[in-house]
């Protein structure tokens, strides 16, 4: 653990691995909880590091850090969201050859695995998940495509990801959702949050298209007017 003061009120701590972080952002969320950590106005997960932003006392906390007996995330830190998704995806077959099994066994290796949201990023409601073992990863696709569906399930790396709106992607698509990853007029917006434990569901009803949520932009330049167009 090393702890990196930033400007006048923030501390970028780094971490050795992903384990290293989840288990240090649920130990400060306990501790926020509890009153036994100093105000702040934001915790940050990322990769390797966790950002805490608005501490009147970066310092004091950096000498603080050293004292800490940081114990690994549990289940109870952890609440669960279940995401049914449809395995139709254009690159389940290659995923499959990359995993030297049968696309079957992609959707029970993959659906039989509980992931837990590493962080978010890349775009509102996009949250990395972990949990699949590391003779699982995979690479991203030599070209990108330009448009990805929002709602697709995909993998890339270490993570599965589901994309919440329209936009380019280069991960490899394996299925589709029609779960809401993000909406504006839901508390919170976001569905996945850092520390959510993620269990996907193979379901085989047809795709139902995505609808604008309340708040949501409208127009033709809308992520959801482009996507119920297609």
């Amino acid at each position: 653990m090393r702890p990196l003061p930033v400007g006048e009120h923030g501390l970028l701590i780094e971490l050795d691995s992903a384990e290293e972080v989840a288990a240090l952002h649920a130990e400060l969320l306990r501790r926020a909880a509890d009153g036994r950590l100093p105000p702040v106005r934001e915790i940050v997960p990322a990769a390797r590091t966790v950002f805490l932003d608005g501490l009147a006392d970066p310092r004091g906390l950096c000498a603080e850090l050293a004292t800490w007996d940081v114990p690994p995330p549990t289940t109870a830190d952890r609440p669960t969201v279940t995401i049914p998704v449809r395995y139709d995806g254009p690159d389940l077959a290659e995923v499959a050859a990359l995993w030297d099994v049968t696309p079957d066994d992609v959707v029970r290796l993959h659906s039989g695995t509980v992931f837990h949201v590493a962080f978010c990023g890349f775009a509102p409601g996009f949250g990395y998940l972990t949990g699949l073992p590391p003779r699982l990863d995979v690479p991203r696709r030599t070209t990108p495509r330009t448009k990805v569906p929002a709602g697709s399930v995909a993998l890339a790396g270490p993570y599965t990801g589901v994309y919440p709106r329209s936009s380019p992607g280069g991960w490899q698509l394996i299925g589709t959702t029609d779960t809401v990853l993000w909406d504006p007029a839901r508390e919170p917006a976001a569905l996945l949050a850092p520390g959510t434990s993620v269990r996907f569901v193979p379901v085989d009803h047809p795709r139902i298209p995505p609808q604008a949520p309340t708040g949501a932009p409208a127009g033709p330049h809308s992520p959801y007017a482009q996507e119920s167009a297609r």
